[in-house]
């Protein structure tokens, strides 16, 4: 499943949710493009064209991982995010890097799934409504009455005896069902349970294996049913999940799902400059461990086979997308032959005041609307007038100057901060107006504003 949509479209939608980066944006959207320009092409030359991995270079939280994760989505591509400091050499305590791919096909899976799920969802929800109406009717009366009650005698045949009553209760339960007036009545139902569950400790190089090992002893104690008493929602979504795994096709599941990774996975390959060993300290003792995690990720970027649960997965095709700040060291300080196979690079710029103002107002999860929605909740409705917000976008822009660059996250701690004291008296504030202006915001962080090593540990 490659997006159709063009770079302009793509860089369109991102703009929904992401404010600035332009440069970055129109990267990842040529790269998009590209995979559905490489699916227009013959075969033969179409395997020869390999995906032009990108590095991301820039601070925390200014938009990399967003901008991966929202493309990811809007190209309905299984996408995972890993840090390459999680991963050592083998040999060294720590993940293997293959793990990610099988990461990645798990998160395929699921996703093709779900997209399944939601095209039989309508024949689902039909049986799964007529078996809840089974269990509901008086002493769990199959959907059609038994034949036991019969008028006649001799040797002429029984005739069943006409049960209005039966068919009239079945509709009037299903109506007061899908009135939603029977969802907090109970049910007794058969659940299925799962079996004990076993822990493996990790050993290096051995995530495989230790997947292997679970599946061999789940068959050896498959799941088990048993009866239980439910709430009637409760009930019906169980019923709902039982008609949808029997009407969705498992190998045909994992089959497209195999198909989605390997010619539109993305991976974000983060703090890869945790891993990159600047060329006046390759001899120190902590490099060769870094060096090593390099050399074990190559094969992968080049294009390796990984074994999954489901099958190989070739990992000739998958996007790689790697990000880092690069304070202490610089894209060249990687191996070589790794560099090779990230030939785009991209700088993001840090924010600066009038990025944070556009951050609180243009993008449609701002956090502005995010915190209105939250306390309309409670009945109390919150207005931002643009004074305020300026101050905001002004004093995250300051803190991040004086303080640690963390980027866009630092709105999250000052709107807390602003917002806590109305957050906490909202549920005794119902049908209140509160317009949060430039005073009410000074008035918030007086304190951490008068100390500069109060707003170290506060913002």
């Amino acid at each position: 499943m490659s997006t159709t949509l063009t770079p302009r479209q793509i860089v369109a939608e991102l703009d929904k949710y992401i404010v600035g980066q332009d440069d970055a944006k129109r990267m990842v959207a040529i790269a998009m493009r590209n995979r559905w320009r490489r699916q227009q092409l013959p075969e033969d030359l179409r395997d020869e064209v390999a995906p032009k991995n990108i590095i991301m270079i820039g601070p925390t939280g200014v938009g990399k991982t967003e901008i991966a994760r929202r493309l990811a989505k809007l190209c309905g591509s299984p996408f995972i995010k890993v840090e390459a400091t999680k991963y050592t050499e083998v040999g060294y305590v720590g993940r293997d890097v293959e793990s990610m791919i099988r990461d990645l096909m798990e998160i395929g899976v699921s996703l093709v799934r779900e997209e399944q799920n939601t095209l039989v969802r309508g024949r689902a929800e039909s049986k799964a409504e007529e078996r809840l109406l089974d269990l509901l009717l008086p002493g769990g009366v199959p959907q059609q009455p038994k034949a036991d009650f019969y008028a006649g005698a001799g040797s002429e045949p029984p005739v069943p005896i006409e049960q209005p009553s039966s068919s009239n209760t079945r509709e009037k339960l299903r109506a007061l069902w899908r009135g939603g007036q029977l969802n907090n009545r109970e049910v007794e139902m058969e659940v299925e349970t799962q079996g004990p569950q076993i822990e493996l400790m990790g050993m290096p190089g051995m995530d495989q294996a230790g997947s292997q090992l679970k599946d061999m002893f789940g068959k050896m104690f498959p799941p088990r049913r048993k009866m239980r008493r439910l709430r009637v929602k409760e009930a019906y979504e169980i019923l709902l999940q039982e008609e949808s795994d029997r009407l969705i096709d498992h190998e045909k599941v994992v089959e497209l799902a195999k198909e989605r990774v390997e010619q539109t996975g993305i991976v974000f390959l983060d703090e890869i400059d945790k891993i990159a060993s600047p060329e006046d300290g390759r001899k120190g003792g902590t490099d060769v461990s870094r060096q090593g995690v390099q050399r074990d990720i190559l094969p992968i970027v080049e294009g390796s086979v990984v074994t999954t649960k489901y099958g190989s997965i070739r990992t000739d095709h998958i996007l790689f997308i790697a990000a880092g700040a690069f304070h202490f060291s610089k894209p060249s300080d990687l191996m070589p032959e790794l560099q090779g196979r990230f030939p785009l690079r991209v700088e993001l710029k840090a924010l600066s005041k009038e990025d944070f103002l556009r951050i609180l107002t243009e993008p449609h999860n701002a956090l502005t609307r995010q915190y209105s929605a939250l306390l309309g909740t409670e009945g109390v409705e919150v207005d931002f007038t643009t004074e305020s917000l300026e101050e905001i976008a002004s004093f995250a822009e300051i803190t991040n100057r004086q303080t640690e660059n963390i980027g866009a996250r630092r709105l999250y701690t000052i709107m807390e901060k602003i917002l806590a004291e109305l957050s906490f008296n909202a549920p005794d504030m119902r049908g209140a107006k509160m317009t949060v202006d430039q005073n009410y915001v000074r008035s918030q962080l007086k304190d951490v504003q008068a100390d500069s090593d109060l707003s170290r540990y506060i913002l």
